[in-house]
């Protein structure tokens, strides 16, 4: 029990790519105790040939969730986590102008080149810390601009999706630090909005709201929705808004150096420091900078994930063979091994659609064995993955000019023993797999954090390290891996210059 002899609940919304759940997280002062009470489909929609994400459906979830947490007793506060980078466009009356638009959308095509054109990729880079990619908020704003700009014109503030959740809860328009870090408009080391890129994209300063530190109060939920709900108007409070902050808060460790893999849609491979690292070599590597928690630094990389997974079992489905994540892996524990690789992060894997055709048709361009089965296209993702997770954990020891003895796997990924296991072998590195849970964990953690529940980041690891099951997986057959690594990386090398 905590000091007032009563068990503290909290309530944590967790939004993926695919899914959104709500869980209500329970500390009794010394563990803490999760338990799912509802979860929902998060399925964008296609209109007019744009992707846009179903805010209001996830709205409509959130205020479901609240309605079935009464049953639960009394809750302290809500969080809020979500993907990156996607935002909504408020007019001056707090009126959403559009839903937003999926990261998928392809109108950020090209829109990196244009940037260029408006600010050096060096400038660029140095001011923001962040790795280039098409989906950032930078480039999504950029593409309106070009493309839109009636759209921009009408609008009063920006708000990135936990921001815009959490305003639909309070009416407060704010921004959380760790969700701007993503946008590619923020400036790594002075942690504000950097006006400088934003009236160099051409963009008005004031769509963007004031900065706030994660784990601050917002407000409490709205009196308009307390009585249409019939619930406590409780606090809601700005947890690290991007979910890969939210995991890092989980990490199991009382080391302050330590590496860290979240493992999900998108895999983010990476180690926490006190300031952001933006050199020559990181800008070459392209490694990003994200704020997290208490003034805490995620020098990472982005790579893809799980999608290619999950989205080849999609494809399967819609051919008639239905699997379980489970079996697919069975299959790929089976199946030859090193038989074919693939660049994980080629530009071909990022769309929806047949990742099975475009795995077989990259190695069918690269004068490799093509995948003859579902199998043996899973094994070689995973395989491909764990050696893609190397060459970022190289680039990362590179640029801290540290070595680093264990990974600590986080999220959904760590239900994979196989990708654990891979992991672990190809880059020659002891592996701890777990917390399976860590986004919700950590945003539970941040909000007890607020409460004065718990004491601070440390304590917070300490609990969660004690509260659920860690695995750990150790390296094996180096020499082989080793070998095959080396292969793997001129196949790739290949890759890209058969896209030159």
């Amino acid at each position: 029990m905590n000091e007032s002899g009563l068990e503290k609940k909290v309530l944590a919304f967790d939004f993926g790519a695919s899914s959104g759940r709500a869980i209500i997280g329970t500390f009794d002062g010394n563990r803490i105790y999760i338990e799912e009470i509802h979860r929902f489909s998060n399925d964008p929609v296609i209109v007019g040939g744009t992707m846009y994400w179903d805010i209001l459906r996830l709205f409509f979830e959130i205020k479901q969730s609240l309605i079935k947490s009464k049953k639960y007793g009394k809750i302290s506060s809500i969080g809020i986590d979500t993907w990156g980078v996607d935002f909504a466009l408020l007019d001056e009356y707090g009126q959403i102008l559009e839903n937003p638009i999926h990261y998928r959308d392809g109108r950020t095509a090209g829109m990196i080149e244009e940037s260029f054109k408006k600010i050096s990729k060096e400038k660029f880079y140095k001011i923001t810390g962040n790795q280039f990619m098409e989906i950032n908020t930078a480039f999504q704003l950029l593409s309106l601009k070009q493309k839109r700009s009636y759209l921009l014109e009408k609008a009063d503030v920006m708000l990135l999706i936990p921001d815009l959740l959490n305003y639909m809860l309070t009416n407060k328009k704010v921004t959380e630090i760790s969700i701007a870090s993503t946008t590619q408009l923020f400036d790594a080391e002075k942690r504000q909005w950097s006006y400088e890129i934003i009236e160099s994209l051409g963009l008005n300063s004031n769509l963007f709201t004031d900065i706030i530190p994660s784990g601050s109060v917002i407000g409490k939920i709205s009196e308009d929705i307390s009585e249409e709900l019939n619930i406590d108007m409780c606090d809601v409070i700005a947890v690290a808004g991007h979910d890969t902050q939210c995991a890092q808060v989980s990490v199991p460790t009382q080391d302050d150096d330590f590496l860290f893999l979240s493992c999900g849609t998108w895999s983010l491979l990476g180690t926490e420091l006190d300031n952001p690292i933006i050199t020559e070599k990181s800008s070459r590597y392209n490694i990003t900078n994200e704020s997290g928690y208490q003034g805490k630094v995620s020098f990472l990389k982005n790579i893809i994930g799980l999608w290619l997974i999950q989205e080849s079992k999609r494809q399967w489905q819609k051919e008639g063979k239905s699997y379980t994540f489970g079996e697919l892996e069975k299959m790929a524990e089976n199946a030859q091994p090193f038989r074919s690789f693939i660049d994980p992060d080629d530009p071909i894997f990022t769309p929806a659609g047949n990742i099975p055709d475009r795995i077989r048709d990259y190695c069918r361009k690269t004068n490799q064995d093509v995948p003859r089965n579902e199998a043996e296209i899973v094994r070689c993702i995973n395989e491909s993955l764990a050696f893609k997770y190397r060459i970022a954990l190289e680039e990362i020891e590179d640029c801290t000019d540290k070595k680093y003895s264990k990974l600590y796997m986080l999220g959904g990924g760590t239900q994979s023993r196989l990708l654990s296991q891979m992991t672990a072998n190809a880059c020659n590195i002891k592996v701890y797999g777990g917390p399976i849970e860590a986004t919700v964990l950590g945003n539970i953690a941040i909000q007890l954090i607020a409460s004065g529940n718990i004491k601070d980041l440390k304590e917070a690891r300490r609990i969660i390290n004690d509260s659920h099951n860690i695995d750990e997986y150790i390296p094996k057959e180096s020499k082989l891996w080793d070998k095959e690594f080396s292969r793997f990386k001129k196949i790739i090398k290949k890759g890209e210059l058969i896209k030159c």
